[in-house]
């Protein structure tokens, strides 16, 4: 059975993983920009007492 001899396939999965790997990712990530990590500006939440009317 074909299937189960893995010469040649291992040898084209190799090739295909260096292909992307070393050739297409870093231009793929080239296009995609990332957001510049920043400090969220902090908030203070005012609490109120709650007024019962029932009390």
């Amino acid at each position: 059975m074909p299937q189960l001899n893995p010469a040649p396939w291992f040898f084209i999965m190799l090739i295909s993983w260096f292909t992307f790997s070393l050739i297409l990712q870093p231009k793929l990530l080239s296009f995609t920009t990332t957001n510049p990590p920043h400090n969220p500006t902090p908030f203070t939440t005012k609490i109120s007492p709650w007024n019962w009317p029932w009390i």
